[in-house]
């Protein structure tokens, strides 16, 4: 406890010394937090990637100061900006006396906007010689040791700023997240898909099984929730004659945190007209390539131990068959719901009695299959009882034309044939509403306008929701969702 409070102390008094700098620029009229603007003509790579242009031509550079080194009538410092670093070297000659000895008081933090030309040290570093140095903002805060860096997790996800400004690595993850939605974007804009926005705030929070966040408009003293997906509202285009639509935005469900879920989350949905679940199969291996490639220069993914290879035909196999693969279990000799409670007993899957055939058929797709599926695959024809918005196949209505989509042994996107069908999906519906009743908190509850679009008629839709969070985390190497969510929702310090 000493020990804290003497470190305490020591952090105070450097604190101390900050302000009395700051203190003392202002007195002198030279107050940092009064400059408004600063012409940044080039950055940090640029200077570097372009030095045979550059030399000996002026350039303005600005970032944080993250190294120092006075000595005497010289100095070298580094400047950290949005591309990464470069070395400037600072003389008392060449930006005066007066300019000099504010320099030398500058703290590691400080924002500073330097101008002069570029050149290369005798040890080869390319650098640029200040002609005037600028200081634009005041650091008050101490940054982490430079060479401990920041590493409690923690810290770093309630302070992402500060871990964005120590982790290089941090800051390209983020680039890269922005550069795979803006490929996302480039690729279904080329292929006629028009981008749109609905609605987050619903009165009736349906198109997936999730427990929503419910909130209260005062304006109209009426009770709300948060979208937990985007379709039924995306559906409603397609019946307005919108004939291909997509939505990338913020969905909430309120669940669970771990290394895979987050309560808001990013999701991209898109619908297209006369089309059915293998026409989203195709669009989905096309732009998890192309988006791979934007991204990593590369149509092969390495996560983890895992490398995944995205060049060759994704596999398609139906749940039954991958059930049977690898547990044995053939759910089509299974014809009764007597007989999968026997084999789900048989077999330790665990089930509750409000379970039916179908979904002790998912409990075992779960329990055994889940795993095994590294490389990219198509998991298609779910039970119908899993499915309340889906095409029955014609063939066999216990089952539905819908996939999802697994690499990592994760589940990356969910597609269906989208129901059409309006008597269908009201008696879905109800089957929803039942299931509600009888305890299943995710359970979907009846959306009149929505089944009015569809009396009005929708036309044959294929239709898929990809986790964009997910898809980050496997195009950076990400081992938590946190670590692809600028500020992940925590745990108040409060509690």
């Amino acid at each position: 406890m000493a020990e804290q409070n003497t470190q305490q102390q020591d952090v105070n008094a450097l604190l101390k010394v900050r302000h009395d700098k700051l203190a003392d620029l202002q007195e002198r009229g030279k107050d940092p937090f009064q400059i408004t603007k600063y012409d940044v003509t080039h950055h940090s790579m640029e200077i570097k990637d372009n030095f045979e242009e550059l030399q000996g031509k002026e350039v303005s550079i600005a970032g944080r100061l993250m190294f120092k080194r006075v000595m005497g009538k010289a100095s070298f410092c580094n400047i950290q900006d949005l591309q990464g670093n470069i070395q400037s070297y600072v003389a008392r000659d060449d930006i005066g006396e007066e300019d000099y000895a504010d320099f030398k008081k500058f703290d590691i933090g400080d924002i500073v906007g330097i101008k002069g030309t570029v050149f290369e040290t005798k040890t080869g570093e390319k650098s640029v010689h200040a002609s005037s140095v600028t200081l634009l903002s005041k650091s008050l805060q101490i940054l982490p040791e430079k060479y401990h860096g920041l590493t409690d997790t923690d810290t770093r996800y309630r302070q992402r700023y500060v871990d964005l400004i120590m982790n290089a690595e941090v800051k390209d993850t983020f680039i890269k997240r922005s550069k795979m939605i803006s490929a996302i974007r480039r690729y279904l804009d080329r292929e006629g898909f028009m981008e749109v926005e609905t609605p987050m705030l619903v009165a009736n929070a349906g198109g997936a099984a999730a427990r929503p966040f419910e909130t209260h408009f005062n304006a109209l003293d009426e009770d709300l929730k948060l979208r937990i997906s985007l379709e039924l509202y995306l559906k409603r285009l397609i019946v307005g004659g919108m004939e291909r639509v997509y939505e990338i935005g913020r969905v909430f469900r309120n669940e669970g945190l771990d290394t895979r879920h987050n309560p808001e989350f990013t999701l991209m949905e898109l619908y297209q007209a006369y089309t059915d679940y293998h026409g989203m199969m195709d669009l989905t291996e096309n732009l998890y390539r192309y988006v791979a490639k934007e991204v990593t220069g590369s149509e092969v993914l390495t996560y983890g131990e895992h490398t995944m290879d995205l060049s060759k035909p994704f596999e398609r196999i139906t749940m039954v068959d991958a059930v049977k693969k690898y547990s044995g279990v053939d759910f089509n000799e299974i014809k009764t719901l007597e007989e999968a409670r026997a084999i789900a007993k048989e077999k330790h899957v665990e089930y509750e009695e409000r379970h039916t055939k179908g979904e002790i058929l998912n409990l075992f797709f779960e329990e055994f299959v889940e795993e095994h599926l590294i490389q990219p695959t198509f998991v298609m024809d779910h039970p119908i009882e899993i499915s309340p918005l889906t095409k029955k196949k014609p063939e066999d209505p216990n089952y539905v034309e819908r996939f999802e989509f697994f690499m990592n042994g994760w589940e990356m996107a969910n597609a269906y044939s989208e129901l059409n069908d309006p008597i269908d999906q009201r008696e879905r519906f109800k089957a929803q509403e039942a299931a509600l009743a009888a305890g299943d908190e995710e359970a979907n509850t009846t959306d009149e306008d929505f089944m009015n679009a569809l009396n009005i008629g929708m036309p044959p839709t294929g239709g898929i929701g990809f986790g964009i969070d997910r898809m980050a985390m496997m195009m950076t190497n990400s081992p938590a969702i946190r670590d692809v969510l600028l500020f992940p929702t925590m745990k108040s310090l409060d509690k």
